[in-house]
């Protein structure tokens, strides 16, 4: 019941009932606050009216009548209503005991304080004191890593097991489907030129071959003299085209080597007369022989007076390649680029090669071929150079190169000139592409955009799904195992600026091994460097390396800010010298103990600094500075660094064996006689 319908009940105001409320202690309340039974009853009985008094109980003072009156008939009085019974308040549930405690508890992974409260059996409140005791402050709502959960059931002798949920597959995507082979019949081929690459080690020649034969001069223009991009080029002789590439020498480059045989009818081994075979060559041979290409060898450098061309036939016999004119099939040419001496016979020689093998291609149907090199240009978008092997390529076709495609805008051929169609065995850049293929990918054109882009996207999908299957994940005992290794890492942004450099600078990078230091590439591309990768830089503590790339317009203001640092280099072992010289700088150095020397006390001085050492030197000799180790009966009692070390008074920067001194190790002087003295 509440206080109005009480006052209503007993005919009194609401302002009484709360002023007794108050008077009997039981606190204030409100008009409308409930009142409970023993209250409602204490306030009845104050509240209820007097019974009328008896006529003849009490007996008052005759007073004059007055006139009669007539009485008023008195009016009904209302029967009582019937007080209702307050309900009894129902009785309270008994509290449930809490929990036991599990021996074992499963998780899935992270999760909330009170879910792990209640698996644990203990209160919110507690978990959140104790986590607190840990020095992890987390609310009732907020989520704990497995090594938190760990530790905390550790010392409530749970046992924690993390539940081992198989991982989904994904639908495996509908590969796309390839395009069927078209077979040319035998009246639509054609002879087309060969496509010769120049392979061997690094400054044996094979540019400047090229240079010689394409009268340019390539190599001045490359960094360090040393050819880092691959070059396509078609010249004609005596009638006849012929198209070369030009392939890196350098141990960074063997990706780009095994592409250039791949691609090729011929491939010439350029070789140093001075010089011999040597490991690129070795590694050329090796790509050249796998893909099943004929093979020539160019014997570079014959105008030197070190050159030894019958050491390097015998070299090339190991590699299984014998000279003709030792009895085998290897074609050997001698040749000068300096002098162009030699050049016409080689020609000559690739072109009857070529027409032995009898090369035909079809120019009239839709082109196909490998890309050589591709970049992101500067105010031309990817640009990829490619090889067409056969059909024609033409100005507007669709073209697709794995997950990319796009209409051609332009050809540009090898001299930069604008072309509207390229043949079979003919280098060409081409304009217009969606994103920078891979080094090596085919390409194919199809008739229309719908097919090429539906085929590019087919390819993005199959690539999609394929990232996302699950790979190993690495448990919690290879966590702890990894952890106890000291492994530093050294964090790079690698900017090139053509695919296939990119990937040679990674697979560099990846080949420095070591134990103790590695180095990670956070994001690689093709391109200047941009602000995204100054910011990535900064936020993950990286340093950014720029291969032959520039920065973009107005980044110097962000490089300051961030304090990022950017390394810019044009050839590619400056680059990895550095890589090992930053990784070799982050390794802790080695501390080892050389011990310098022994002295034995002989006398304890005591002087107002405090107490001396006299020794003597009994082996070896005692340095200024050094470091000294206490030991009495065989034990070490302090270890310091030598305060002062003093020979007659002076001070001696090193005392030798069998002399006397006066020394007195830091923060300690508590000598004796016959103590020994270790200095290291």
């Amino acid at each position: 019941m509440r206080v109005n319908e009480l006052a209503k009940e007993l005919k009194v105001s609401n302002k009484e009932i709360l002023a007794k409320i108050e008077e009997l202690g039981w606190g204030t309340k409100s008009h409308s606050s409930a009142i409970h039974a023993d209250e409602i009853d204490t306030l009845r009985e104050i509240f209820a009216p007097p019974a009328p008094e008896e006529a003849d109980e009490v007996e008052e003072a005759p007073a004059p009548a007055p006139e009669p009156e007539p009485e008023p008939e008195p009016e009904p009085v209302p029967e009582p209503e019937p007080e209702p019974v307050p309900e009894p308040e129902p009785p309270r549930p008994p509290e449930p005991p809490p929990p036991a405690k599990p021996d074992k508890i499963v998780v899935k992974g992270s999760i909330v304080v009170r879910e792990l409260a209640e698996a644990m059996g203990i209160k919110p409140n507690a978990l959140i004191a104790e986590l607190m005791s840990m020095n992890i402050f987390a609310s009732i709502t907020q989520k704990l890593d497995l090594k938190t959960i760990h530790a905390i059931c550790e010392r409530h002798g749970i046992e924690v097991a993390q539940e081992k949920k198989p991982t989904p597959k994904p639908p495996p995507a509908k590969p796309p489907e390839p395009p069927q082979p078209k077979v040319d019949k035998p009246e639509a081929m054609h002879g087309r030129p060969p496509v010769v690459a120049f392979l061997g080690h690094v400054d044996h020649g094979k540019t400047s071959l090229l240079d010689h034969i394409r009268k340019a001069n390539v190599v001045s223009g490359e960094a360090g003299g040393i050819t880092q991009h691959m070059g396509a080029y078609q010249v004609e002789w005596k009638g006849h085209p012929i198209t070369f590439l030009d392939t890196p020498g350098h141990a960074a480059f063997t990706a780009m080597r095994a592409r250039g045989a791949n691609i090729t009818d011929i491939v010439v081994l350029v070789v140093a007369a001075d010089a011999g075979v040597m490991p690129q060559t070795r590694e050329a041979f090796q790509h050249a022989r796998a893909a099943g290409v004929q093979i020539m060898v160019a014997l570079n450098k014959m105008d030197l007076p070190t050159a030894n061309p019958d050491r390097v036939k015998q070299q090339l016999m190991e590699l299984e390649l014998m000279p003709e004119d030792w009895g085998g099939d290897t074609v050997v040419v001698p040749v000068s680029a300096t002098e162009g001496t030699g050049m016409d016979d080689l020609l000559e020689l690739i072109a009857l090669q070529a027409e032995m093998l009898e090369l035909k291609a079809n120019p009239k149907r839709r082109a196909e071929g490998r890309v050589i090199e591709a970049r992101m240009e500067t105010g031309m978008g990817p640009v990829a150079t490619v090889l067409v092997e056969n059909g024609t390529l033409k100005v507007g076709d669709a073209v697709v190169s794995g997950p990319h495609w796009g209409r051609v805008k332009a050809l540009v051929n090898d001299q930069g000139r604008r072309i509207k169609s390229a043949g079979p065995s003919t280098p060409v850049q081409i304009l217009g592409l969606s994103g920078v293929p891979e080094a090596g990918a085919e390409f194919e054109a199809h008739t229309s955009d719908r097919e090429a882009r539906r085929l590019a996207e087919e390819r993005q999908e199959a690539q999609r799904t394929q990232s996302l299957e699950a790979p190993r994940r690495a448990s919690l005992e290879d966590f702890l195992a990894g952890t106890t290794q000291d492994v530093r890492e050294l964090r790079l942004v690698v900017k090139a600026d053509v695919q296939g450099s990119l990937e040679a600078i990674r697979q560099a990078i990846d080949g420095i091994r070591s134990d103790k230091v590695k180095a990670r590439i956070l994001l690689e591309g093709v391109g200047n460097v941009t602000v995204s990768d100054v910011l990535l830089a900064s936020a993950s503590d990286a340093i950014i390396l720029g291969f032959q790339v520039g920065q973009e317009p107005g980044l110097g203001k962000t490089v300051k800010q961030e304090g990022v640092e950017i390394r810019h280099y044009s050839i590619i072992y400056e680059l990895l010298d550095d890589v090992r010289d930053a990784m070799t700088g982050l390794l802790e150095p080695i501390s080892r103990e050389e011990i310098l020397g022994r002295a034995e006390v002989k006398q304890v001085f005591s002087l107002k600094k405090g107490k001396v050492a006299g020794c003597m030197v009994v082996s070896g000799r005692v340095q200024a500075g050094a470091r000294a180790r206490l030991i009495r009966d065989h034990q070490t009692v302090f270890e310091g660094r030598l305060g002062s070390l003093k020979r007659f008074q002076a001070d001696a920067a090193e005392v030798r064996e069998g002399q006397e001194c006066g020394m007195r190790i830091e923060n300690f002087d508590a000598y004796q006689e016959g103590d020994i003295l270790e200095i290291y």
